[in-house]
């Protein structure tokens, strides 16, 4: 499985990038804080409901989720489904929040 760090994908944004931000946490989760992902919770993704991000199976998709353990999770899953170029920021966004605590 592919990875970036936090560092790496900020710099990545900071340079207006246009990426497929993932995010495979819970809604909660999402609405208390999140860096501009979709979300597509991992229990969503293990049962297949995948339409939403069909259109992005051979782009690249970087997930995250609050420590990377998820979104791992979750980047296998999507591989074995065909998804072809998924990367997961280790770390997720406790990293984040740790590097970048006022974004």
């Amino acid at each position: 499985m592919k990875t970036i760090n936090v560092q790496e994908l900020h710099d990545r944004i900071e340079m207006g990038e246009s990426l497929n931000l993932l995010d495979v946490r819970e809604p909660y989760e999402h609405e208390d804080f999140n860096i501009g992902g979709i979300l597509l919770p991992l229990g969503d993704i293990r049962i297949g409901e995948t339409e939403s991000i069909e259109h992005l199976k051979n782009q690249e998709i970087l997930c995250y989720c609050r420590s990377g353990n998820r979104s791992g999770q979750a980047a296998m899953v999507l591989e074995s489904m065909g998804f072809t170029n998924i990367i997961n920021v280790s770390g997720g966004m406790i990293a984040w929040q740790d590097f970048f605590p006022s974004k």
